[in-house]
């Protein structure tokens, strides 16, 4: 693990040329290289005329270190409210445990109380006990609504 000065630590708007960096920074988390979904996601991230974005990422000496990727809703899935969903989560192995996914989280935050909205919501497998604390110290309870899925073939 590399000790961080949090001091040095910044967030700030994810930006094109980041997605190279968080494709690499994905993969040491999950041990997947996804190019394809971050192309693609970082594209409509990027993209300020589809819908309101909320994507940042972590620098630490001149490095990007972490990610946060989410989403503002207006009125979708029968939703009257402006809700935003939080979707991608990363943070670098040698960084985790010092801070940068709760300051990411805390912009993140932020930046969604800027469009006026009150949820914030989030799927966590169950059986992902890390990301479930880190949910819960973060504010997240379970939610009322329930995932359906149907699976086909």
């Amino acid at each position: 693990m590399t000790k961080i000065d949090p001091t040095k630590l910044k967030i700030r708007v994810m930006k094109k040329e980041d997605i190279n960096a968080i494709v690499e920074l994905d993969e040491k988390v999950l041990g997947t290289r996804r190019p394809d979904y971050y192309e693609r996601k970082c594209g409509s991230a990027l993209d300020v005329s589809s819908q309101m974005v909320t994507s940042l990422v972590a620098v630490y000496e001149e490095k990007v270190i972490g990610f946060i990727m989410g989403n503002v809703y207006l009125g979708e899935f029968g939703i009257p409210e402006p809700t935003a969903s939080l979707d991608t989560i990363g943070v670098h192995p040698d960084y985790q445990g010092q801070g940068v996914a709760v300051e990411l989280m805390k912009q993140f935050i932020s930046q969604i109380k800027k469009a006026h909205v009150e949820y914030i919501y989030a799927l966590v497998n169950w059986n992902d006990w890390d990301m479930l604390k880190f949910f819960e110290k973060s504010g997240f309870v379970p939610s009322k609504a329930v995932k359906l899925e149907l699976k086909l073939a």
